[in-house]
Formats: C-alpha cells, sequence, structure tokens
C-alpha cells in the first residue's frame, strides 16, 4: 500500500496534541494505519437475499438490530445464546423463540457459517480449511490438536502485506481484511467440525480450547475488526473463552501494540526472527518501519506481562541465517529482564522458498544457550506439514485484483 499519506497532526484532539512529541508521533501512526485498514474494508456483511448476518454484531449492535424490528433487548439477549452459546444455525432451532417470531427474524437476517471449499487432516491430526466467502475470497484456518484440546489457528486477512520472505503467506498480496462475522465464522465452524455445542461449562473438557490469531495476514493492520471478533469470543455467555486462552501475534506493528494490550489484554506473542536490525530489514521487512529496538520497547510495556503470563517471541530456524550461537547469546542480550520466552521453529518449507531448515543439532545448542539464561525456549514440532498447515504455509489460490474485491 502506497505509504506517503500523512494524517496532519491539526486533526487530532487537544489532549493529543498536548502529548509528549514521541506519543503524539504514535497516535498520529496509529490513526494512518487505521485509515489503511479502511481503504481494505470487507464487504457488507449481508446475505444473498439482503439479510444482515448477525454473527460478528457485538451485543450493543445486536439489540439495535432487535429494535429496529420493535423487538425488546431481551430479544437479542435470546439470540445471542443460541448464536454463541449453542451454536445454533437456524431460526427454527432456537426453541425458546416462537414461531411466528422464527419466521420474522429469518426474512431479515441470518445466521452464516464460512462456506468450506476443501478440508484436508493430517497424518498427526491437525486440521485445515479452505474457507470461502460470499465474494469469492478463501482464507485457511488450522485446528492443531494436543492430546485432549487443541488451538484454533485464525486468518485475519485475504493475503497479507507484510511479504516476510521465509513465510508463503507472504507471497500473497493483501486483498482484504477480514470482517468480524469472518473472524468469528472461522471458530465457529470449527466448533461445528468437531461438535463441540453447547460451549461446555468453564474451561474443562474443551477439545477447541484456544485460540491463536496467527493465520494468514497481520492481524494489528486489521486491529478494530479483530478486536470486535475477540471481544465476542471472549464473552462470558457466549463462546467464553477466557483472555489467557487467546493469544494475538503480531509482526510488530508498534503503534497497535499498545491499543491492543489496553483494550483487550490477550496474550501476545511476536514473530522476531532476527536479533539484528540488518537481518530483520531483510528478512521481515516491516523492521524498516519499527526497528527491534522499538519493538522491543512496546514488549516492555504490554500490560499484563509478568512471569505467569510471559510474551511469546517466535523465531522461525533458518540454515546458516540466523540460527548461530552468537546469534543465541544476542537474543539472551536483547530479552534480559523482559519476562518471555521463545518459540523455536524449524523452518518450513514450501514450493520455491529460498530457505533450508537448520539443522537439528545447531536448533539444540540455539536452545540449550536460551534455554541456560533462563528462558524457556521449546522446539516447535511441525505439526501438519504435509497438508501446508504449518507455521508460515499458509497460503490460498484466491489471489484476486484488489479492485475484484471491492478495495482501493
Amino acid at each position: 500500500m502506497p505509504d506517503d499519506t500523512r494524517t496532519p497532526l491539526k486533526a487530532f484532539p487537544r489532549a493529543e496534541r498536548a502529548m509528549a512529541p514521541e506519543a503524539a508521533l504514535t497516535a498520529e501512526e496509529r490513526a494512518r494505519i487505521l485509515a489503511k485498514a479502511a481503504a481494505f474494508a470487507p464487504p457488507p456483511a449481508v446475505d444473498e437475499a439482503g439479510r444482515r448476518e448477525l454473527v460478528g454484531l457485538s451485543r450493543e449492535e445486536l439489540a439495535e438490530a432487535m429494535a429496529g424490528i420493535g423487538e425488546k433487548p431481551f430479544r437479542a439477549k435470546q439470540l445471542w445464546h443460541w448464536i454463541y452459546h449453542q451454536g445454533a444455525r437456524d431460526f427454527a432451532a432456537m426453541t425458546t423463540i416462537a414461531r411466528p417470531m422464527q419466521v420474522r427474524l429469518a426474512e431479515a437476517f441470518a445466521v452464516g457459517r464460512p462456506g468450506v471449499a476443501a478440508e484436508q487432516t493430517s497424518v498427526d491430526g491437525t486440521r485445515k480449511w479452505l474457507f470461502r466467502w460470499r465474494d469469492g475470497q478463501q482464507v485457511e484456518t488450522v485446528y492443531i490438536p494436543d492430546d485432549d484440546r487443541g488451538a484454533v489457528c485464525i486468518s485475519t486477512q485475504v493475503g497479507c502485506t507484510l511479504s516476510c520472505t521465509f513465510c508463503h503467506t507472504g507471497t500473497q498480496r493483501l486483498v482484504r481484511n477480514l470482517g468480524a462475522a469472518e473472524i468469528v465464522g472461522q471458530f465457529l465452524a470449527a466448533r461445528d467440525s468437531y461438535g463441540e455445542w453447547p460451549t461446555p461449562k468453564g474451561e474443562e473438557g474443551r477439545k477447541l480450547s484456544n485460540i491463536v490469531v496467527m493465520g494468514m495476514g497481520e492481524p494489528l493492520y486489521n486491529y478494530e475488526n479483530v478486536a470486535k471478533a475477540l471481544t465476542i469470543l471472549m464473552d462470558h455467555e457466549g463462546v467464553a473463552l477466557s483472555r489467557r486462552r487467546i493469544t494475538l501475534s503480531t509482526s510488530g506493528v508498534v503503534p497497535m501494540m499498545d491499543r491492543c494490550g489496553a483494550e483487550l489484554g490477550v496474550n501476545l506473542a511476536v514473530s522476531l526472527h532476527a536479533v539484528t536490525d540488518e537481518l530483520r530489514n531483510e528478512i521481515v521487512p516491516l523492521n524498516r518501519k519499527y526497528p527491534i529496538a522499538e519493538l522491543l520497547a512496546a514488549c516492555r510495556r504490554y500490560p499484563g506481562a509478568s512471569n505467569a503470563r510471559r510474551i511469546t517471541f517466535e523465531y522461525v530456524m533458518l540454515r546458516g541465517v540466523n540460527d548461530s550461537e552468537g546469534e543465541a547469546r544476542e537474543l539472551v542480550r536483547l530479552l534480559r529482564g523482559m519476562p518471555a520466552k521463545v518459540n523455536l521453529i524449524p523452518f518450513n518449507p514450501w514450493p520455491g522458498s529460498p530457505y533450508e531448515t537448520s539443522r537439528p543439532e545447531q536448533v539444540r545448542r540455539f536452545a540449550e544457550i536460551v534455554n541456560a539464561a533462563g528462558y524457556s525456549s521449546p522446539i516447535r514440532r511441525p505439526r501438519g506439514s504435509d497438508i501446508l498447515a504449518a507455521c508460515g504455509q499458509l497460503k490460498t489460490d484466491s489471489e484476486r485484483k484488489r479492485a475484484t474485491a471491492g478495495g482501493a
């Protein structure tokens, strides 16, 4: 996207203009990021019959929608329960609502799910869906099982704007952002696939126990839709996932990290992958805008970070690129004093990728150095590689021109 538009400082409220220059600059940059996100806005959440989609509406919006047809607020509470606690997709299944009202609701509204264009299950139990939206665009979503629980890896954009050189998704340019309905819908559809309705009581016994916002796209470049979706999924009367069961991964959109921490407070994962600006500029181009020092400063002030809720640093191991013992020691130095853990990710090859996976003994030595300094550094076991569902492998065949999707 073009990067030459600047929001005049006079456009900000007096309180923000009175901030320290650094804070005012952050506010200006945040506004610019949100303006760019609007240029890639999703299409309206309306089905082919012109019915408004109820999935993805906040509680307040759902109440407003009911008021719009002359219904009282209790109707919104009923619908919330059926949609997010019971998993109902058909108004006729909502047995606490009288039949005439079911018909009336069905005429004006829809409770949709993404279309499943393809579904694959790996030999290790990982499951991947290719979801298709109403405008024909597609994204991939992955469920990663772990004994009696597991995480749903959710996408936030069709394509990606970051172009990280080791990531397959990064080779698919950004088409558009996903709306709140589309983000929430991925988790609901995954639950449908495993039959986990109604919502289990408490957090024990859930097969789909966690969400990792680590799929296609940079979530902080689609912050408002992501925040709305996660707020819905955390609501205690619906899906009811606690914030400690949700991890949002970013490549380092520094101005939005503070807002994410203050408003959502979910776990934070940072795609680091290098310990020098020179290398990170090359493999994670976003670093040219927000270099390592700024990124780590944002991590240090992230609300709620503690030994109990450590920030996770993702580090893809690339043979001969970023896997030396010296780089392990520099990583320790950079993280000193921060409540953190390091996920070491053996590179998952994809067709045409320019990198090789680090040798196992080199990965182990890297982990030993980081562990010896007091930082947990598990070596992530590749999951779903046989169906291209592993970290960095997600990419769809839905690369369409931006104009086709209605973007700028």
